[in-house]
């Protein structure tokens, strides 16, 4: 085993990497086993896979069923959950400092040993299917995938986390294994753990069970998506209409990404941005307003959305298009940008003091740079965020030939939304 003591690391020999935060003060322990592949490492045919499996990963071991298993997590108290996104998957827990034993022999248990049984695969079709149901029946969720489908249109970032109901129905438990040992490569795999406790503590519990495990198989190469422009309406019987404008944005390694960050601050990142401001307080257009990034480790895409009544629906994607506009005229004030700075930082420390976000922080962080970031080192990055280059930044990144604007709601007439787009 090669260790980092100042960073809390130690890498496995079979690649697994064991990462620690101690925090005395806290009461608590977050422990999260990490796999670095996602919704977007699946082809058509496997879209919904990698969340499948996340759900039947809680359904049965070769010890437990999967009554015991939720008995035994919700004994401890604490919470226990996963969830899949773009490019990973997590299994974590957060317990009091003295239950990390029996969390840990539990989440590995469930990580390493799960059965896959035909009968809880073919009882978990239908749940899943639900969950679908469930986006489908939501306006603010159902607006975020079909923008995101429109705008990065047949690469796998446009897909659904979820899959797709004939696939949900047709997955074969040959093919769940399958892909369960081709993805979960020990050498994608990163044991987070913040709290209560010492990293060699840590170690005695994770390398017996985890030193074993072995790679089998190289890893699909991740397609960087092109960008499409364009009006996309869908047309639905709703109470408002929900509005998704979409530009280019910056990958997560991008060192302009702190600069990013206070422009969708300053833009839609709280109650006193721009566009909370123009259009809920001033024109009392929507309830619901705000703007936000999704950065993806080779690409991403700023966005901001609304809903409002239908009537209203063209006018209110007018006004946040040019809100957008206007940040590129270099009209930020010296003020303005230090409250988004100070506002950023704040956010920054307060979640510092967080086991889950201390956990999820640092994983995150081996994932995407491979080391450890100083919080402090993050802070003094914003801090040097100059006008000049929220300027540049913004008038690289807010360019019409990248913008995609997505409805959902009771609105038909495509060609007055174009006509929103090229004004």
């Amino acid at each position: 085993m090669k260790m980092n003591r100042p960073e809390n690391k130690t890498v496995l020999s079979n690649g697994i990497r064991v990462i620690t935060a101690n925090m005395p003060q806290s009461c608590s322990v977050s422990m999260g086993i990490w796999v670095n592949s996602g919704a977007r490492d699946e082809s058509e045919e496997e879209s919904g896979l990698s969340h499948f499996i996340e759900h039947m990963l809680f359904k049965g071991t070769a010890k437990r069923s999967a009554f015991q298993i939720s008995k035994e997590f919700d004994s401890m108290g604490g919470n226990t959950n996963a969830f899949t996104s773009m490019e990973t998957t997590c299994y974590h827990s957060k317990v009091i400092t003295s239950h990390i034993i029996t969390a840990s022999d539990l989440l590995f248990d469930i990580f390493l040993n799960s059965e896959f049984d035909i009968k809880e695969i073919e009882k978990e079709r239908p749940v899943i299917i639900q969950e679908i149901g469930m986006v489908e029946d939501s306006p603010e969720d159902y607006i975020h995938h079909l923008s995101g489908q429109c705008f990065f249109k047949n690469n796998p970032l446009g897909s659904s986390v979820l899959g797709t109901r004939s696939n949900i129905i047709n997955f074969k438990p040959e093919k769940i294994k399958e892909f369960f040992t081709l993805r979960y490569q020990p050498s994608r795999i990163i044991i987070s753990v913040a709290g209560n406790i010492e990293h060699e503590n840590i170690l005695d519990i994770v390398c017996p069970v985890f030193e074993s495990y072995q790679n089998t198989s190289s890893f699909p190469e991740r397609i960087n998506p092109d960008v499409q422009k364009g009006a996309n309406i869908f047309d639905k019987d709703l109470e408002q209409a929900h509005i998704c404008v979409l530009y280019k944005g910056l990958p997560l390694t991008d060192e302009r990404r702190y600069a990013f960050s206070l422009i969708n601050t300053i833009l839609g990142g709280n109650m006193s941005s721009r566009l909370f401001q123009e259009i809920r307080e001033k024109r009392g257009l929507a309830y619901s307003v705000y703007s936000f990034i999704s950065s993806y480790i080779d690409t991403g895409m700023f966005g901001a959305y609304a809903a409002v009544d239908p009537d209203n629906a063209l006018d209110a994607a007018a006004l946040i298009i040019k809100e957008i506009k206007k940040i590129k005229e270099n009209t930020i004030s010296d003020s303005e940008l230090k409250e988004s700075v100070e506002y950023t930082k704040g956010c920054l420390l307060l979640a510092s003091e967080s086991t889950d976000n201390q956990m999820f922080r640092q994983a995150q962080n081996e994932i995407i740079f491979n080391r450890h970031i100083p919080l402090q080192e993050v802070i003094d990055k914003i801090e040097s965020v100059k006008k000049d280059t929220v300027s540049d930044l913004a008038n690289l990144l807010f360019d019409p030939a990248n913008l995609s604007l997505t409805v959902l709601g009771p609105v038909a007439d495509k060609k007055q939304f174009m006509d929103v787009l090229n004004s």
